[in-house]
């Protein structure tokens, strides 16, 4: 089975300002996990219709298998992935045969069994537990061959189009809001509950240029690939600030993710609790082709 995993990455704010912030960076990786496994089985009577790895799967899905209970959510047939699994059938390694598929996954699982349908469904359960009980993996190709089968399950990249971004940053930044209103605790920082942050109009566009940066330079970090701070950024936007903060993310598909990321960092946290800051400006951008990859900024300020 190779399983491929990538998780959000999550790096805090820098504060600029007068007088001098916290600088504080903190940053949290998870790189891909890659493995295979063939999975012998029981030599059988060739496959039938009824004996199909996507109704197997479903099966499994369902039931559950091992520590994790069954789920609802559906599993669907992906021809993308059936062509995968085929040109993987052949011999072209998993991950290229994905590529050269053009499907775009977050995640994906894979498995070659060798055997009847009592095998396949032995080895779903035993290997690809985990990734079909995860609601996250939607589609499933599969190819045939003989008593052999080749089966991949995946979790598509599904970023939110550019079209979106308004109706994101407002969501984005309601959620923000409602912790403020709450109250937290960051670390061994307590913070009291704080005024909600305002859009603002010059700060979403320091943020979307640095979203931007991030993924056209395909690198992640608080510095553009110029050199530029976050201060520097807001303020060439004519935004004329006392203290700038900002969050940034890579990985996350949603906007309550990217919050949920942040408020679990003590040092992203801190920065959305801060009362000093009083307006907000938040971007993402994400590419349409190769490897996924999205970026998310928010950036915070207080005028003089």
């Amino acid at each position: 089975m190779r399983v491929t995993a990538t998780r959000a990455g999550w790096s805090s704010a820098r504060r600029s300002g007068s007088p001098p912030g916290r600088r504080l960076a903190a940053a949290l990786m998870c790189c891909a996990a890659l493995s295979v496994i063939d999975f012998p089985g029981v030599m059988a009577a060739p496959w039938s219709p009824a004996a199909a790895p996507l109704e197997l799967a479903r099966g499994v899905r369902s039931r559950g298998c091992g520590a994790h209970d069954g789920i609802r959510a559906p599993l669907r047939d992906n021809t993308a992935l059936d062509a995968a699994a085929g040109r993987w059938s052949s011999g072209t390694s998993l991950k290229s045969a994905i590529q050269r598929s053009g499907y775009r996954d977050e995640q994906s699982a894979a498995l070659h069994v060798d055997g009847d349908a009592a095998a396949v469904r032995q080895a779903l359960a035993l290997r690809l537990c985990v990734a079909l009980t995860d609601a996250s993996f939607v589609d499933l190709g599969s190819a045939q061959r003989g008593h052999d089968s080749w089966i991949i399950v995946a979790a598509p990249f599904a970023p939110p189009p550019a079209a979106d971004a308004a109706r994101v940053g407002t969501e984005l930044l309601q959620r923000i809001n409602a912790a403020r209103a709450q109250g937290a605790r960051c670390g061994r920082t307590v913070f009291a509950p704080a005024p909600p942050l305002r859009p603002n109009a010059l700060l979403s566009r320091a943020a979307l240029a640095h979203a931007r940066d991030m993924l056209d330079h395909d690198h992640f970090a608080h510095a553009g690939h110029d050199g530029s701070t976050p201060a520097a950024r807001v303020g060439a936007t004519g935004y004329r600030y006392r203290i700038v903060g900002e969050n940034i993310a890579s990985g996350p598909e949603t906007a309550a993710e990217a919050v949920r990321g942040w408020l679990a960092s003590p040092a992203h946290c801190q920065n959305i609790m801060d009362p000093r800051f009083h307006d907000s400006g938040i971007a993402y951008a994400a590419n349409d082709r190769g490897a996924p990859r999205i970026y998310w900024v928010q950036d915070f300020a207080a005028p003089r």
